[in-house]
């Protein structure tokens, strides 16, 4: 799924996505960092990886594999 950084943390590394339907959406810092991206930006468009659960595991650029 793909959205819109809406807050982020750079001291927990956390923050919320704002998705195309309006919904929100929080990402922990384990996600962040499986990233492997050094910061995000208010509007920066990311693509969101879950697990079965739901879970947020990754959050990417939709550029980046």
């Amino acid at each position: 799924m793909q959205g819109t950084v809406a807050t982020f943390d750079e001291t927990t590394r956390t923050g919320t996505v704002l998705l195309d339907d309006g919904a929100e959406v929080t990402f922990p810092a384990a996600a962040f960092d499986a990233s492997g991206l050094r910061h995000l930006r208010l509007g920066q468009r990311v693509r969101l990886d879950h697990d079965d659960v739901g879970i947020v595991i990754k959050v990417t650029l939709p550029t980046l594999p």
